[in-house]
């Protein structure tokens, strides 16, 4: 179903430099719509490069970034997010002092801080963030804010949620547990790019997948495929 889907997010060629560091060389993805593609790669492989590069935080020096249908290379990230890109950062980054229901308006503020809609469609995926919803956000475990910072990127109504190291500091029951989540977004119809270094894990629940080395995809395909390629299991599945 994925595969025939039409293209939601496309790399075409695209070469990321920081100043005169090469980071991402030649690199092609896609992403279709409605579709789970995981990302990874070790650490300076270019998964956090690639990630900045589709929300437009950097530039690319040649090649083009494509986001349903539409060149937006040049575009601000300001523009793509209104476009329909939301992310759930790495280590989170919520606004402590505030509560777990300002967290999640703050996900919505193109919309006015959210309808009941929004809400109850975050709560159904997170009920505890209902229970918690006048609790500080700071207060929380990790894993809690996890939840908090996947609600606040839903409230926006993305059509690609882009998550970054979702399994990072989470202890392995709330991994998989995090897994489910994202499964249930995908299913919903939101669209997810899942930059990981865990590949077990997220080929498990991803329809397709791609591994970056030094800047370069250097392996592409079914995340069924991936799983049984022999060096990607010694690479990353220690075995």
């Amino acid at each position: 179903m994925a595969a025939e889907a039409k293209p939601l997010l496309e790399f075409e060629g695209v070469h990321t430099y920081y100043g005169q560091i090469h980071i991402l060389d030649d690199v092609n993805l896609r992403v279709a719509a409605g579709e789970l593609v995981c990302l990874l790669g070790g650490n300076a492989s270019g998964k956090s490069t690639t990630l900045k590069t589709t929300l437009g935080i950097v530039k690319p020096r040649a090649g083009r970034v494509l986001f349903d249908g539409e060149d937006v290379t040049g575009e601000k990230t300001s523009y793509r997010i209104g476009r329909g890109m939301a992310i759930v950062p790495e280590n989170r980054r919520l606004f402590a002092p505030m509560t777990v229901r300002e967290n999640l308006e703050m996900g919505a503020y193109l919309h006015g801080g959210g309808t009941t809609e929004d809400f109850d469609r975050v709560y159904s995926l997170f009920p505890l963030l209902h229970t918690r919803r006048r609790q500080l956000a700071g207060t929380l475990s990790g894993g809690e804010q996890q939840m908090v910072a996947m609600g606040r990127a839903l409230m926006s109504r993305p059509k690609l949620l882009l998550m970054d190291e979702p399994s990072m500091g989470l202890a392995p029951i709330l991994v998989e547990r995090n897994f489910e989540i994202i499964q249930q977004v995908h299913e919903s119809g939101v669209a997810v790019l899942v930059v990981e270094q865990n590949a077990n894990v997220s080929l498990s629940i991803a329809d397709r997948g791609y591994v970056l080395q030094t800047g370069r995809i250097v392996l592409s395909g079914a995340a069924s495929e991936l799983l049984a390629h022999e060096d990607l299991r010694k690479a990353y599945l220690g075995r």
